[in-house]
């Protein structure tokens, strides 16, 4: 928690904050190790940034007082995602990445090497998706949310979804057998498809590039999505 991320239900005035979930303010207390009178960061989520004073510090209960909210949030990276659902084990790890590396909006989508029970998974509910993002975001001091948007149906998505999405775009989808190797240091818009475990089938390759995307490979190694993701929006945005 390199940030105090509070929501406006915290706020109990215009410069006034309490803190009462466990996770929060067991971290203020045990990691930052903060001090009554100590002046910290914080950010209002969805808002700005800024800073606040430590007046009250408990297990249970931490004021803030004096916030002052006067700095913008770091630039968005200028990405839409659209990734095939991974493995639930992996899916925290990668929510948390794509949110601290400034990614705000993705969309998480069914493949043939998908496993149904994936979709089956808790932490595709609002609340779960939300509470990894948060952290994400708290770790890059960003105060901005993703969206994160769920599509089940490959090809009713692809076909009728898609084209409206990554319109304006440079679309580009991550397969090892392309023969175009993955650009460096883009500034424009870009949308950016990454498969499963596996890959995209062919026949899928081909739906995204009669969308619109161009296929790109990142060499001859096959790396896991959580190693892709990072490794992609790094080369890509440099």
């Amino acid at each position: 928690m390199n940030i105090i991320l509070l929501t406006a239900e915290d706020l109990t005035g215009d410069t006034c904050a309490e803190i009462r979930d466990q996770r929060r303010c067991q971290h203020i207390l045990s990691v930052h190790q903060a001090q009554v009178g100590e002046r910290i960061r914080a950010g209002l989520l969805n808002g700005n940034m800024g800073s606040g004073i430590m007046t009250t510090l408990q297990p249970d209960l931490i004021i803030i007082e004096d916030l002052i909210f006067d700095e913008p949030p770091p630039p968005d990276l200028p990405l839409f995602l659209v990734m095939a659902l991974p493995r639930p084990k992996m899916l925290k790890r990668v929510l948390q990445t794509v949110s601290t590396l400034g990614v705000k909006k993705l969309v998480l989508m069914n493949s043939y090497r998908v496993e149904k029970s994936y979709w089956q998974t808790p932490l595709l509910e609002p609340e779960s998706i939300r509470e990894h993002l948060i952290l994400g975001l708290e770790q890059a001091r960003d105060t901005q949310l993703p969206e994160v948007i769920l599509e089940k149906r490959f090809k009713p998505f692809v076909e009728d979804r898609l084209p409206a999405l990554i319109a304006q775009t440079r679309a580009l989808v991550a397969h090892p057998y392309s023969e175009t190797p993955c650009p460096t240091g883009l500034t424009e818009a870009t949308s950016l498809a990454i498969g499963p475990e596996g890959g995209f089938i062919p026949w899928e390759i081909e739906q995204l590039e009669a969308c619109g995307f161009e296929g790109v490979h990142l060499g001859k190694r096959i790396m896991r999505v959580e190693t892709a993701v990072p490794f992609l929006l790094a080369r890509l945005f440099h």
